[in-house]
């Protein structure tokens, strides 16, 4: 079991669903959505940017590189056990939710992009948990460990 998605998507889903019992289904507003399925590209980064959201599995470097450009996430299925917290992460963090039937991903992505607001505040929510510069900091940690061996080693 998962978290649950958070408070303010669930309240958009729910004015979207009392709109729709007055007959103005979000579903049925034409829209502007460009769906753009990619393969393995190494460009990403430059993707998600343009992105408004992003539609994935839960692998945790994609989590991770779209929270750090504050790109909201519809997670759609994870690999048991091993990815299965990088959807709660997503959800705890309010920056995204998860599905895995597409008829209804559709219909809350539909909400998503029609709520400016919404989108605003999941991209704010997902800067909070990334960390642009994680793979950097990683790295300088682990030279600078390295060094201090180093240099002990030399005193021996």
């Amino acid at each position: 079991a998962h978290a649950s998605r958070s408070r303010r998507i669930q309240a958009a889903l729910d004015r979207a669903a009392a709109k729709a019992a007055k007959g103005r289904d979000v579903a049925e507003v034409p829209g502007n959505v460009d769906v753009i399925p990619m393969g393995f590209v190494t460009n990403m980064a430059e993707y998600m940017v343009a992105a408004d959201v992003l539609v994935s599995k839960a692998g945790p470097g994609t989590i991770a590189e779209a929270a750090a450009v504050g790109l909201p996430i519809m997670v759609t299925s994870h690999l048991p056990g091993q990815e299965a917290g990088n959807v709660d992460i997503v959800l705890d963090g309010g920056f995204g939710d998860y599905c895995e039937d597409p008829e209804t991903i559709a219909l809350e992505l539909a909400c998503w992009l029609q709520d400016s607001q919404l989108l605003d505040v999941m991209s704010r929510k997902a800067q909070t948990v990334g960390h642009p510069h994680a793979a950097e900091e990683i790295a300088q940690d682990i030279g600078d460990s390295t060094h201090e061996v180093m240099e002990k080693n030399k005193k021996k």
